[in-house]
Parts: C-alpha cells; structure tokens; sequence
C-alpha cells in the first residue's frame, strides 16, 4: 500500500510513495549503524559545524519548505516559514550549547576524583506527527546529532514530502552519509526498528494510544522512550486579569495550526467577576479570524488534516451540547471542498461531563465559569493530560501561587505557553514523561557514565 501526500485543501492526492521493503529498511538501519561509528568519534565542533550549516539550510528553504507544509498538512504559508526558521534557531542553539551542556561534571567527596560524563549510544529512533512537521523532527534531532547519536524518523503517513526533505536538509548541509534517514515505512513497522540492535530508544510525540503502543514495544526490548502525547490544557484567568491581553493569547493558542496544537489552550476556566467580558472578547476575536486557502498570506486558520479528524472533532462538539454546552460561534462542518472547520466557542458545559476529559483536537474552546481559585485549580487538575497551562492576573506572586498547584509540565504566567528551545519540554499524565529540549533533552539520549578515580 502506498504513503500518499493529500492536499487537505482540496481533497486531491498530490504524490504517492512506496513504503520501504523490509530488506530495504534493513539496510538502512545497517548503514545508519555504521556511520554511527564515525559520527560519534567526531568533535564537539565538528558536529556544531555541521549544525550551523544545517541550520543554514532551513533558512535558505523556508519559503518551500513552508510550501511543503501547506499542501501536506494544511499550514498556512506564514506560520510554515515561521516554523522553519525556530527549526533553524534550534540547531543553532545546540550547535552553540550543546558541548558545554556535555561536559563532564566533577563531583566532590568520592575517591581521589569523580566526573560523570555523558556519551553517545546509537541511534534514536524518532516517531512523529503531521501537525508541526519540521520542527517537532528537529527539537529531537538537532540535540540527539550534536551528542554525537544517528537519527532515524518514522515520520506520519500523510507528510511523506515533509519527510524527505527533512533528510535533504541534513544531505544539504553536508552531513556523513546515513547519520540521519528518513523511513517511508508504516507503523507496523516500527516494532522491526526497535528490533534492531544499533536502536538503543525512541522518541514519540502523538496520542496516548500511540504512545502506549511504542512505549510498551520499547520497554519489552528494554529500550529508553521519551513520550508527548498532547494535552487539555488550561487557561484560568483570574478576577483581576488583563482580560484584552488573556483574550488575544486565548484566541491565538486555541486557533493557531487550526487548532491542532499538543500544547494549546483547550479548557478557559475564567472567574465568574470577568467571565461575561472576557467569553465577549474571545467570541468577537475568535469570529474575526480568516479560514481559508493555506497560501493566501491573509489567512489565519488553513484547513484541519484530514477528513477523519474533522469527523471526530465534529462528534466531539454533539457530545459537547448533548452535555448541555451551548455553542456561541461555529460547531458545524461548512460546505466546501477541503477539511475546514470553523473556530468554536462552548460554554455551560459542566467540566465533569466525559467529552471535557478528551483532547478536542481542533479551534473548539470550552469556556468555564468559576467562583474560586480553588474552584479553578480543580477544573483545571479534573483532566488525565498534564502538558501545559497557562495562569493570567495581575499579581504575579497570586499567579505563581495558582500554578504551582496545577499539576502539568510546565505553567506559563500572563503569556502564550509554547515550547521554548531553552526550557524543558513535556507532560505528566498520559501528556507523556521524559523531556525534551534545554539542557535536560540533550541528556535524554547519553549514557550518563560515572568515571571514580582512586
């Protein structure tokens, strides 16, 4: 069976592509395991170098790599071109950082003298989504590569363009041969590459039932797995709020990607003193915002992915109001060609009803009103995810009080909450564990090796 790239669009397969033999796949593996012998003997700068140079190359292509993201999954051009460039600004920051976040750390009271030192141990397996095509590869590549491991990725079926040229970033910039190839395989296949003795771990960022899956192949192998497996994040905004600014963030965090974002405000649980201006602000925003053709510059929401994942969302929205929700703007499939839906405004829904537990993964916002902090820390804790969040008031020490007792990854205060290279990344809950990105990602994939002398 073929890996087809569709316009979501326009409902039109635009390429299709034979997906790897087992032979093939094999062989690949063989040879990534092979460079991964001089790779890893080469210097700290060597590998910064070569970084840059890939670094370079995201730059020099972000117009067609932003292209390639508007046809295959629907981004508009803009924010494609804006992903390749963080893509770019992350190797850059490990090619930068990356030796002295390696470094030997001495430690002090054992034997005549101890360091623990970080090593390389093969290849990374990287299994990703369709949703942030490029830099999601990256945010694991470029920290893995410069530690000196090889890179292999399972990228999803309906990017297969984003894919390939992902590897032809890495050709371009002049890397060895086979340190990082791309894997047109299915994901039944992914079982035969953790099979192979150069994988030592794998990376996955997608849904809890994909993650369970991979996770548990890898830990029958007894092999490492770092897991991002999305979220419902929160959005509390408190009484005394900059309640313009929490509305501009609000809108762009649920509508941004068309809503298809892991780490995006998904739960608005607002104090019931600013609830009615603050649900007015988001519904006049959240209305103003342009759907339509991805490489129009003045759009801001493209189409959703695909065709199944509209579906779902749509049957996500009736469960919302046979919960008693009440739609403000949107909540129904427009009729036109492509996969498009309209930003969405829920509210009256009780927070304990099953549909308010799921990830909506798509410009759905429910809206909750509360009469308490306490009330808003437990709606906002009343979800099995735990990737991120977001606290908004004027009092930062209150909004630091509130965050530290909401139970995620990682809370943001009075400002959009997104993966950031220096910080890092990931959930709790079935949102995942491990973490990637800062300091703490590039030491994911490293034997962490103790050396005692004396």
């Amino acid at each position: 069976m073929s890996i087809q790239s569709l316009n979501p669009a326009t409902e039109e397969v635009v390429a299709s592509f034979n997906p790897l033999s087992e032979g093939d796949l094999q062989n690949v593996l063989n040879s990534t395991a092979e460079s991964w012998t001089g790779w890893k003997s080469k210097s700290f700068s060597e590998r910064a170098g070569l970084l840059k140079k890939a670094a370079d190359q995201l730059r020099a292509q972000s117009e067609e790599l932003a292209e390639i993201m508007a046809v295959e999954m629907g981004k508009p051009i803009r924010m494609g071109k804006e992903e390749a460039l963080k893509c770019a600004a992350v190797c850059d920051y490990y090619a930068d950082e990356g030796e002295s976040m390696l470094a030997p750390i001495p430690v002090e009271g054992v034997g005549r003298k101890a360091f623990v030192t970080f090593e390389p141990l093969g290849t990374v397996l990287t299994v990703m989504p369709w949703n942030f095509p490029f830099w999601q590869v990256f945010r694991i590549a470029a920290p893995s590569l410069m530690a000196g491991n090889t890179v292999v990725l399972k990228h999803a079926s309906n990017v297969p363009q984003c894919a390939l040229a992902i590897e032809k970033i890495f050709v371009d910039a002049g890397f060895p041969a086979n340190v990082f190839r791309t894997l047109l395989i299915g994901a039944s296949q992914v079982e035969t590459v953790l099979d192979h003795k150069s994988v030592f771990a794998v990376s996955l960022t997608g849904s809890a039932a994909a993650g369970r899956k991979v996770a548990s192949a890898a830990g029958a192998r007894l092999k490492k797995s770092v897991m991002e497996l999305g979220g419902s994040d929160p959005l509390v905004v408190l009484a005394d709020a900059d309640i313009e600014e929490a509305v501009k963030v609000a809108t762009k965090s649920r509508c941004r990607n068309t809503g298809q974002t892991c780490i995006s405000a998904k739960r608005f649980i607002v104090m019931d003193e600013v609830y009615d201006e603050f649900v007015s602000g988001l519904t006049k925003r959240m209305s103003r915002l342009v759907m339509g053709d991805p490489f129009d510059p003045k759009t801001d929401m493209g189409p959703m992915s695909s065709g199944r994942l509209r579906a779902e969302l749509q049957e996500q929205v009736d469960r919302c109001v046979e919960a008693g929700g009440k739609i403000l703007i949107g909540g129904s499939i427009p009729k036109r060609t492509g996969y498009y839906y309209p930003p969405t405004i829920i509210t009256d829904i009780s927070p304990s009803a099953d549909v308010c537990k799921e990830e909506l993964f798509g410009p759905v916002a429910l809206v909750f009103r509360v009469h308490s902090v306490d009330e808003a820390v437990a709606v906002a804790n009343d979800t099995p995810f735990g990737l991120g969040g977001s606290v908004w008031s004027k009092d930062e020490d209150a909004a630091a009080k509130v965050a530290a007792r909401i139970r995620t990854g990682c809370v943001y205060i009075n400002s959009l909450v997104r993966s950031n290279m220096h910080l890092p990344f990931g959930g709790t809950g079935i949102s995942g564990y491990g973490r990637e990105l800062g300091s703490y990602g590039i030491r994911e994939f490293v034997n962490v090796k103790p050396v005692c002398i004396g």
